[in-house]
């Protein structure tokens, strides 16, 4: 397999917006552009507040505006009250800030902030300093977490109450010569990695563009890797999730050119849960079973981070394509359309993954041709095996 050469992502993308539709070019990533200007509040996200928490458009809209006003407040007061400051919290029914402080002589200047004083015995300082000793103390398993809550004046530690033993008496005895403002609250479940990595899942090259997740796989060596395009992996470096913020791990191979259009990505980082399944987007996700490949003819559908889901049917295989970047062998034919971003998104005919998207030529508003790596092939040549559901 070639190993990764110099990314030629930013060129290739130039010839797949342009406004010719005839010449074949990798559905490479997509480049990245800054947040929105437009602070208006956006319709699903008015009616998840109105459904979730039982509020009418209006009081939604008086509600954000009164927490904007505590927002303000608060960073004012934090700096203002120094180490007399006590932590703050949001009171829904008051609809205003609430402010601890140690020094009651302290109220008049929350007041004249907008915000409501109560007088607490610890400085957020003081329990932040506990909560940091907490964090060197090595607690077991059964302590599911503890954090700084302002509105008890508390630190509190989170026990399972089903895996609770000796340990966790020794670590609860502990904290409390740390501080005597522990607050033990215990739980029924411990908590889970809800970072779910899937194919079709959107994936940043750093900080120049966006490709998809192809499948998830493991290797041999028991590592956790996922695999995608190989000319979006070409350049190497950091690969990011979907936030573009929380790190996956390391782009660590390519190949394109004469052996194909595929790359692998190691999952190294924490808090990923990679999963046999393809992104169903604003559906049900699709499991993913095996790799059995279909038959030219056979219906087939893709899915991208760009576009979501589009199907065609199989029109020809083992195919080079003639890319400006050069040519590619090895590849599936399709009639169904993609656009820059989907590139290295999933193949799947049935519940089998077939591949991972390459290029081709068109759109999803007009039609179009769409090559894809088979997965197998990928799979084979990185020793690796399918992740299924």
């Amino acid at each position: 397999m070639n190993r990764m050469r110099a990314a030629r992502l930013v060129g290739a993308v130039l010839v797949a917006t342009g406004a010719a539709i005839t010449v074949s070019v990798p559905a490479t990533a997509q480049p990245t552009t800054g947040s929105s200007t437009n602070t208006s509040l956006a319709p699903q996200v008015l009616a998840a507040l109105q459904r979730d928490l039982g509020l009418t458009s209006e009081q939604v809209t008086a509600r954000l505006t009164s927490e904007a006003r505590a927002t303000e407040a608060e960073q004012l007061l934090r700096g203002t009250l120094g180490g007399l400051f006590g932590g703050a919290w949001y009171d829904a029914g008051l609809g205003r800030l609430v402010v601890g402080v140690t020094d009651p002589a302290k109220a008049d200047q929350v007041r004249a902030a907008g915000a409501e004083p109560t007088v607490v015995r610890h400085s957020l300082s003081r329990l932040s300093d506990a909560k940091a000793a907490l964090d060197r103390a090595g607690a077991p398993k059964s302590v599911t977490g503890w954090y700084v809550d302002a509105a008890s004046n508390s630190v509190v530690v989170k026990v399972n109450r089903n895996t609770r033993d000796a340990a966790t008496d020794t670590f609860l005895a502990t904290a409390r010569t740390l501080t005597d403002a522990v607050r033990v609250v215990e739980v029924d479940q411990a908590p889970r990695l809800l970072a779910d990595l899937r194919g079709g899942d959107a994936w940043y090259i750093g900080t120049s563009g966006r490709c998809s997740v192809g499948f998830n796989a493991v290797g041999a060596d028991g590592g956790e890797y996922f695999v995608t395009a190989g000319h979006c992996t070409e350049g190497g470096g950091t690969a990011y999730g979907p936030d573009q913020r929380t790190p996956l791990g390391a782009i660590s191979e390519s190949t394109f050119g004469a052996g194909g259009d595929y790359g692998k990505v190691d999952v190294t980082a924490t808090g990923w849960n990679l999963l046999g399944e393809v992104s169903g987007y604003d559906s049900a996700d699709v499991t993913v079973a095996g790799s059995t490949e279909a038959p030219v003819g056979a219906s087939i559908c893709r899915s991208g981070s760009t576009t979501g889901w589009h199907c065609g049917t199989v029109e020809s295989k083992d195919e080079t394509v003639q890319y400006a970047e050069g040519a590619v062998e090895g590849l599936t034919q399709t009639d169904v359309c993609a656009e820059p971003g989907d590139s290295g998104g999933s193949w799947i005919s049935d519940d089998q993954a077939q591949g991972v998207t390459s290029g081709g030529s068109g759109d999803c508003t007009s039609g179009g041709t769409t090559y894809f790596q088979p997965i197998n092939e990928a799979l084979s040549a990185y020793d690796l095996e399918l992740v299924t559901g």
